[in-house]
């Protein structure tokens, strides 16, 4: 999951930085209200974490620039204010929920994983691939009734590639969505993080669930009769 984080407080937003990716969460971090802006509009995120007191253009104008945008990305207000006005204001300029600090970090992951399943009816709660099932709530996978361990790059890819059903995607796409658009290193990790799925999720079993497509990217494969 990529999750936009916009706060100007330095510390703060490298401890959340780090703790969200430690938990598998891919981040970028904007520190003003016109950078955030500009990436969440330009960028493909799954959830953004919105400061409402901002350098530039506070947390509410971003907001509700956002939704004018017809930009529907969920987000997840967080505040040193307190008041139910501005709860109030965050909500109607298009929130999609709100934490005041300070907060405790394990109730914010908590709030932005409701987020993210409940983003969209193409969201569904458990991914499911014939019997492949990911639950990215818990980060389980299995397949029937066997559990299978996976690293937060593996599981990040294999959400992805769940995620964009038949659709073939690129390399760079995963690139983005799993390590972040910063990463500058060799994209033909992305095969070798494809060969570890294969042989947790499809040798183990004689399956074959993710597709190479010469010259274009990877995609799960069609499903067989149900």
């Amino acid at each position: 999951m990529r999750v936009l984080l916009i706060e100007d407080e330095e510390r703060l937003a490298q401890s959340l930085a780090r703790g969200l990716r430690a938990d598998g969460f891919v981040v970028d971090v904007a520190v003003d209200g016109p950078s955030g802006l500009a990436a969440a509009i330009r960028d493909d995120f799954d959830a953004v974490v919105l400061d409402l007191m901002l350098p530039g253009l506070n947390g509410f104008s971003v907001c509700r620039a956002l939704r004018e945008a017809r930009v529907w990305t969920p987000i997840l207000i967080l505040t040193a204010k307190t008041g139910e006005f501005d709860e109030v204001e965050a909500l109607e300029t298009g929130a999609d929920d709100f934490l005041t600090k300070p907060f405790s970090y394990s109730v914010l992951v908590a709030r932005l994983r409701v987020l993210l399943r409940r983003a969209t009816r193409e969201r569904p709660v458990v991914l499911e691939h014939e019997s492949l099932r990911l639950d990215p709530a818990t980060h389980r996978c299995s397949r029937g009734e066997v559990g299978i361990a996976l690293t937060p790059r593996e599981f990040g890819v294999l959400e992805y590639l769940m995620r964009a059903g038949g659709r073939v995607v690129s390399k760079d796409e995963v690139l983005d969505h799993v390590w972040g658009a910063e990463f500058d290193g060799n994209p033909n990790i992305i095969e070798v993080y494809v060969s570890y799925l294969r042989k947790k999720i499809d040798r183990p079993f004689g399956l074959e669930s993710i597709v190479t497509v010469p010259g274009v990217g990877y995609r799960m494969s069609a499903r067989g009769p149900e």
